[in-house]
């Protein structure tokens, strides 16, 4: 299956049935078209086979060794977390973002999420409670790190660089707010993915560089990144993203176009694309188009 990006999105009729996805205050309204002659020519019936259509043979996936062979498990891990950000996130005030990173090259997965358990812990004691939304990011030398975001009922304490490494004992700690962040979700999973071009470069990656600006202590400034450099860092099946049983999970319903652009823009539409799925073997091709909107912008 091959997806192609389109440069002009085509117009969405107002009968269509769509799909409405609400991650707080932020609206995905997603319509998929099938105008192809012909159908997929394998159908999935478990994790290790599919049937190809065209000969009704049951066969077996070849499954991949990293993340950066399957960029839709990749894309669809990315999407999960930005879309639990945004669902329960709406008052940036109430949360901290925390990166917590090992003092030595700490190579392990599962002691990372052994560490952060024992931390959650410990810190929910100290700070009262709060939900959490976590994502792990390998850095280039092969070490883990990990971002949390904390959401807080009320509006979220003071949290001490020092105090909180001291709840962490593993090594260094950075806490940061989310002030006038309106998406943490495309915000933070900006971060996931992409390396830093120095870091990159030592480790003699090399790909399509993006830069991205920001700004820190009223003055602005810029980083270089290698677009999707760090998912083959990822192991198989390993999960990106995990939250507290807390959380809320967004909300799914279908219906027609008119309906839900009518719920959806309340806000401003602030991005909208189209792919095309093609199959090369048959006549398949499904056009999906995407759009977002954000009821904090108008």
């Amino acid at each position: 299956m091959i997806v192609k990006r389109l440069e002009t999105v085509p117009e969405i009729e107002n009968h269509r049935q769509v799909r409405l996805k609400e991650c707080g205050h932020i609206f995905e309204i997603m319509s998929r078209d099938h105008h192809g002659r012909g159908e997929p020519t394998t159908i999935k019936i478990s994790a290790d086979e599919y049937i190809d259509t065209r000969s009704g043979e049951i066969k077996q996936f070849k499954h991949q060794t990293s993340r950066a062979d399957n960029l839709q498990s990749v894309s669809r891990s990315l999407a999960l977390g930005r879309d639990m950000l945004n669902a329960n996130i709406d008052d940036v005030a109430n949360c901290r973002w925390l990166t917590l990173t090992y003092a030595e090259n700490m190579t392990d997965p599962k002691k990372l999420m052994f560490d952060f358990k024992n931390f959650n812990k410990r810190c929910r004691e100290k700070f009262g409670h709060y939900e959490y939304i976590t994502a792990a990011e390998p850095q280039g030398r092969g070490a883990w790190h990990l971002h949390c975001v904390l959401i807080f009922p009320h509006k979220a304490p003071y949290m001490a660089n020092d105090v909180v490494a001291d709840l962490w004992k593993q090594g260094f700690v950075t806490v940061k707010r989310l002030d006038n962040v309106d998406n943490v979700g495309a915000y933070l999973t900006a971060y996931l993915g992409d390396m830093e071009l120095t870091e990159a470069t030592a480790q003699g990656i090399r790909g399509e560089v993006k830069t991205v600006e920001y700004e820190e202590n009223g003055e602005q400034k810029s980083k270089r990144y290698i677009k999707g450099a760090r998912m083959h860092m990822y192991p198989v099946g390993f999960n990106i993203f995990r939250y507290s049983k807390g959380c809320k999970k967004p909300v799914v319903s279908y219906t027609d176009y008119e309906s839900a652009k009518e719920k959806a823009c309340v806000g401003a539409q602030t991005f909208t694309k189209a792919v095309m799925l093609l199959d090369d073997d048959s006549d398949f091709a499904d056009t999906i188009i995407y759009e977002y909107y954000n009821t904090k912008r108008t």
